[in-house]
C-alpha cells in the first residue's frame, strides 16, 4: 500500500507536504485568535468603553433606613405614615403596634413577627424594644426654605458646630422637641445626619424638630440675622453667666463638639459668648446636657 512515507523514514508519518503545510497556517490560525470554550457560540464584539466625559447616571434617591425603638416608631408613624416601607416586631409588641399593622394590612405592606436576635440584627442594636421599621428618610430643609415657613415671634434653633456623636444628637433632639426648638442647623459639611440609634434616643423628638442643612457659614450667618436671630456662641471660659444674661426673643444658641468647642471664627462672629456658671470640679457638661440647660434658661426667661 503506498502511503506517501518517504523512503527508509523512521519518524511518525506525517502526510504528504501539501497537508503539511495546511496543518502549520492552520496552527498559526489558532494561535493568532483566541479560543472560545468548547461548545461555545462566537461572543458578539464588545461595545467600547464609555468615555469618563459621558453623561452620568441617574443620581439614586434617599435610602431606606431602619429605625428602632417603640416611641421613635410610633412617633414617625403618627407624622409620616406613607413613609412607612417594612415592619419587624417581637409577638408582645402586638398590641402596641394594632394600628400600625392594621395600616400595613390595608396598604399592602409587609410586617414581621420575629424573634430577639433577628431584631438585634435588623437594629445593629440591642436597644430595639421590640420593633424595627423600614422606612424613607424624613426629607432635611435648606435654610432659605426653612426660613420661609418660621412663625414670627420668639424663636430659638440650635447650630450643632462640630458635633458628631448619634447620641448626643439623639439626646440633643429630645430636649429641642421638649422646648420647642424650631429647628436644628447642621454645616454644609457635617457628616451628622439623623440615625435609627440618634432617632431611638430622641424619644420621638426627631419627629418634631427639624433638620436644616446649612450653606456656607457666613452666608447662613448672614441669613439669620437678616431673620432676626441673634447668635451666642456657647463657651466653657470667658463668656457671660447664662442666667445673668437677657436672652433675646429669636435666639440662635451655636453649640460646639466637647472636645473642641465652637470654631473661633465663629465664636467671633456671634453678637453673644455665654457660659454656664458651676462649680468647677469638672471642666464642663456634656454637650446634651448644656443644651438643655441654655434651652431651659431661654424658655423660662420668654415666659418670665
Amino acid at each position: 500500500m503506498n502511503d506517501n512515507r518517504p523512503p527508509g523514514g523512521s519518524g511518525p508519518y506525517r502526510g504528504p507536504p501539501s497537508q503539511r503545510r495546511d496543518k502549520r497556517e492552520r496552527q498559526r490560525d489558532r494561535e493568532a485568535t483566541p479560543s472560545a470554550p468548547s461548545g461555545a457560540r462566537p461572543s458578539a464584539p464588545r461595545p467600547a468603553p464609555r468615555p469618563e466625559s459621558a453623561e452620568p447616571a441617574t443620581p439614586r434617591g434617599p435610602r431606606e433606613q431602619r429605625l428602632y425603638g417603640l416611641n421613635a416608631c410610633l412617633a414617625m408613624f403618627a407624622r409620616r405614615p406613607g413613609d412607612l416601607r417594612k415592619v419587624w416586631l417581637l409577638e408582645s409588641r402586638i398590641p402596641k403596634l394594632k394600628d400600625v399593622l392594621a395600616h400595613c394590612v390595608k396598604h399592602r405592606i409587609g410586617y414581621t413577627v420575629v424573634g430577639d436576635d433577628d431584631l438585634q440584627k435588623l437594629a445593629a442594636s440591642s436597644h430595639h424594644e421590640g420593633v424595627v421599621f423600614g422606612a424613607m428618610p424624613a426629607p432635611e430643609l435648606s435654610l432659605s426654605g426653612w426660613l420661609r415657613e418660621l412663625p414670627p415671634g420668639p424663636q430659638v434653633a440650635l447650630w450643632l458646630d462640630g458635633v458628631g456623636n448619634p447620641h448626643n444628637l439623639g439626646a440633643i433632639l429630645r430636649s429641642a422637641a421638649h422646648f420647642g426648638v424650631a429647628g436644628l442647623l447642621l454645616p454644609k459639611d457635617s457628616p451628622l445626619a439623623l440615625s435609627g440609634a440618634a432617632a431611638r434616643v430622641a424619644e420621638g423628638g426627631a419627629e418634631v424638630v427639624p433638620l436644616v442643612r446649612l450653606g456656607r457659614a457666613d452666608n447662613s450667618l448672614a441669613q439669620l440675622t437678616s431673620a432676626g436671630f441673634v447668635a451666642a456662641a456657647t463657651v466653657v471660659r470667658g463668656g457671660e453667666a447664662l442666667h445673668a444674661a437677657a436672652l433675646p426673643q429669636r435666639l440662635l444658641l451655636v453649640m460646639g463638639a466637647e472636645q473642641s468647642g465652637v470654631d473661633p471664627l465663629l465664636a467671633d462672629a456671634a453678637a453673644l459668648r455665654l457660659a454656664i456658671p458651676g462649680t468647677g470640679a469638672v471642666e464642663s457638661l456634656n454637650v446634651a446636657s448644656a443644651t438643655s440647660v441654655f434651652l431651659a434658661e431661654w424658655w423660662r426667661q420668654q415666659r418670665a
